[in-house]
């Protein structure tokens, strides 16, 4: 029986692509005196380009910026203001909370285990407004460790009191979030992202209200079999 869902946050409830693309250009519009010589669509779409979907610090990204369109902004003016702005801008997956209320109401006990830094990954659960579902959340940079180490999967499980065959985890990446996960005995559901291609596992999902129906499914038929 599933007893816990464990979600990833980027990619899997916060819809990251959309909230990056509001916050740069309102970023842009907000420095628009420094920025007005620069195209604004270029200065949107490199952005996105060398971020790679977060998976490169936003420090990197500014430096390089500044270096490329000649921008009289710092990096460091420029960073900053992401890390103050960003939660602002936060964009949820369709039907977001309205899972979590069905999976509360089935007793199913929730978890988030994401990569980033603490405070930054707490602002975009509050913006969110989605903390208060969950037992516990786990971010790599406050528990030292972080997906797809075998370790950060264990420690999400015990502090929810489960086994692992008794939990699924939800996410979009498919190394850190689906490999990271079954490796440790984990049921899986991929949030599918084109980016990355194919992913193997039984369950995928392009909306996560479907993820109410796959913990239904599961447990109904671990009933039949009792």
């Amino acid at each position: 029986m599933i007893k816990a869902v464990i979600f990833d946050l980027d990619g899997t409830l916060l819809n990251r692509d959309a909230s990056v693309k509001q916050f740069i250009a309102n970023q842009y519009d907000r420095f628009y005196h420094q920025l007005h010589s620069i195209n604004r669509l270029d200065y949107l779409n490199r952005f996105i380009e060398l971020e790679q979907r977060g998976y490169v610090w936003k420090d990197k990204v500014y430096q390089q910026l500044v270096q490329e369109f000649s921008i009289e902004i710092s990096w460091e003016v420029s960073l900053q203001d992401y890390i103050a702005h960003f939660h602002s801008h936060c964009i949820p997956f369709a039907h977001l909370h309205e899972m979590l209320d069905e999976l509360k109401q089935r007793n199913i006990r929730l978890a988030i285990i994401t990569n980033g830094f603490g405070q930054f990954q707490m602002d975009n659960i509050h913006a969110l407004g989605i903390a208060h579902y969950f037992d516990d959340i786990l971010v790599s940079e406050w528990e030292k460790m972080k997906k797809p180490q075998p370790e950060i999967f264990y420690r999400a499980l015990k502090q929810l009191n489960v086994h692992p065959e008794e939990s699924i985890y939800v996410g979009d990446h498919p190394v850190n979030d689906i490999e990271g996960a079954q490796r440790v005995g984990m049921k899986t559901i991929w949030k599918r992202d084109p980016y990355f291609g194919s992913v193997t596992t039984p369950y995928i999902i392009d909306d996560l209200d479907e993820v109410i129906h796959i913990v239904d499914t599961i447990n109904e038929s671990q009933s039949s079999l009792l």
